[in-house]
């Protein structure tokens, strides 16, 4: 019997990248284009800006009748951001602000690693059981029944959450310690070093879970053909008297 090639392995950077760039990102970049290329108020920018996760999270709802965590969190930022930017401040108080707003992702990470719903993992789940219902039941069984992979979910979400939790401590210092157009840049540069930071440290995971995923999707697999192929199987015993 002819059996299907076995699916290449999934760089862990594109896997988390993607739900990251979609529901993270591109909000964040429509907020700074608009803002500080354009020249709207940072009101009108946010709020512009939240069209993709309204859209994204309102798909999730009526498809699933679930809340996309990360589109659903880019809401919460963006309307805390709103209420922020209508406290008047100076240059330090923004630059900080910045780093506070994008602490909320991260925090939020922290706390649904011991929630029993890590938010990343759960990002993860589609990516890495590319919506074939094997992989998807296996991914369901582990998520459920072992400790190991719970494990490794909690530790991937750790890495992610921790690492963006302290690019925010490091920017909202560099706020008032640093001159305000060293922070312009430099606030980039710790936001890139969070990710790189989160990417390393949650490799291992990941991998630790694709591996899971992937073996058990094949042991699921197994046994389906056993009894499936199997012309013994379910037959009758005979008893020799």
């Amino acid at each position: 019997m002819d059996k299907k090639p076995a699916a290449p392995p999934t760089n862990p950077v594109t896997a988390v990248l993607r739900p990251l760039v979609v529901d993270v990102g591109i909000p964040l970049a429509v907020s700074y284009l608009l803002h500080s290329v354009l020249g709207l108020s940072q009101i009108v920018s946010l709020a512009l800006s939240s069209v993709v996760p309204v859209v994204r999270t309102v798909a999730s709802l009526v498809s699933r009748r679930s809340v996309n965590g990360m589109a659903g969190l880019m809401l919460l930022v963006n309307t805390a951001g709103i209420g922020l930017s209508l406290v008047s401040g100076d240059a330090r108080l923004a630059v900080a602000k910045d780093g506070a707003l994008s602490s909320v992702v991260g925090i939020a990470m922290v706390c649904s690693a011991f929630t029993g719903r890590p938010m990343v993992s759960a990002a993860l789940k589609p990516v890495l059981t590319k919506g074939e219902p094997v992989r998807i039941a296996a991914w369901d069984r582990l998520s459920a029944g072992s400790a190991r992979f719970r494990r490794a979910e909690r530790g991937f979400t750790l890495a992610w959450g921790l690492s963006l939790v302290g690019e925010c401590a490091a920017r909202v210092v560099g706020a008032y310690t640093l001159p305000v157009s060293t922070m312009a840049w430099l606030s980039t540069v710790f936001l890139l070093g969070a990710f790189a930071v989160a990417f390393v440290a949650g490799a291992p995971f990941h991998n630790r879970i694709e591996k899971l995923v992937e073996a058990g999707a094949a042991a699921s697999g197994a046994a389906e053909r056993f009894d499936t192929e199997d012309p013994a199987c379910g037959a009758p015993v005979t008893t020799v008297a």
